[in-house]
């Protein structure tokens, strides 16, 4: 992609060339979410953005060209959807002019239905469209998988129990399945490459990895190690042609 080629032109010119930037909208796996508690009855987050993806990425990058300052916009807000990113994109990406836009949603959209993945597909085209339209390369990726049993020793309250009742049924249903797949169309529509991280939490799963342990609020958001997979899978795809 030409993101790496503007990163490694930095490294050969650091006069001579503007700092890349990057951009990650989406929504609280993005922002750095992690556990979840009661707070006068209502669930909060644990916010630690130095363990988000986009910090992973940057370290990697760092490692790789050590005198390249790529700027990294986090635009990942809790509980935000596709159609909600859609709205405020030029706020919290475009005005930026990000080189490269990574987009992850379908977590909080799934949860309206399968009715609705339609509208989630056409919300991600709109996106990546103006995206393009403003001149960065985007890359859809997706989320990772929800929790398949409901894990009682970690969770005790009621609130945060029905709430992993209800992330576990939609992701046995194949909820989340359908909303990837339309992304996965949307993106293709495009021709934005796809960074296909639910595949690999799905792998994972098949060859008997306990994934709802490895969520750190065991429903929804990956610990901090595991964003590492993120991380990982975005400096491949970034690297490709």
């Amino acid at each position: 992609m030409e993101i790496m080629k503007k990163i490694a032109a930095r490294a050969r010119d650091v006069y001579g060339q503007p700092v890349p930037a990057i951009a990650f909208l989406g929504d609280s796996v993005t922002q750095g979410c992690f556990e979840v508690f009661l707070r006068e009855g209502k669930s909060q987050t644990i916010f630690e953005q130095e363990y988000a993806y986009s910090t992973y990425v940057s370290e990697i990058l760092r490692t790789l060209f050590p005198n390249v300052p790529v700027c990294v916009i986090n635009a990942g807000i809790s509980g935000d959807n596709a159609a909600s990113g859609e709205v405020r994109l030029e706020r919290d990406v475009l005005r930026f002019r990000p080189d490269l836009t990574v987009v992850c949603f379908g977590l909080n959209d799934c949860g309206q239905g399968p009715e609705y993945a339609a509208a989630y597909g056409q919300s991600l085209e709109n996106i990546f469209r103006k995206l393009q339209e403003g001149g960065s390369e985007v890359i859809y990726m997706t989320p990772n998988m929800m929790n398949t049993r409901v894990d009682r020793d970690a969770l005790k309250e009621p609130v945060l129990l029905q709430l992993a009742e209800h992330c576990m049924k939609i992701q046995a249903e194949g909820v989340l399945d359908a909303y990837i797949e339309e992304g996965k169309r949307a993106a293709c529509r495009c021709g934005v490459p796809v960074c296909d991280v639910y595949a690999k939490w799905k792998a994972l799963h098949r060859q008997g990895a306990d994934t709802t342990g490895l969520l750190a609020n065991r429903m929804n958001h990956p610990s901090r190690k595991m964003n590492w997979i993120f991380a990982w899978s975005l400096v491949e795809t970034m690297w490709g042609e």
